[in-house]
């Protein structure tokens, strides 16, 4: 598996991006957001945030069917 540079990713490009695929394979993270806690700046983190079972559950189907829910 490639990983790209933690840098060559604006943090709100990830949310979006997680949130498209997500949107697709019928899950909803609601708490997904960038990160605004204090922190270094540099790490741009992304909030994934909490989720029922279910939802963690469907979530993790849908990473071992690739994508498809």
């Amino acid at each position: 598996m490639t990983t790209r540079n933690q840098q060559a990713i604006a943090p709100s490009t990830a949310v979006e991006s997680l949130r498209t695929s997500l949107t697709a394979a019928g899950i909803v993270l609601p708490s997904l957001a960038v990160d605004t806690a204090p922190h270094p700046p540099h790490l741009g983190l992304v909030e994934l945030g909490r989720v029922r079972p279910d939802v963690a559950a469907q979530l993790a189907e849908a990473l071992r069917d690739g994508g498809r829910a």
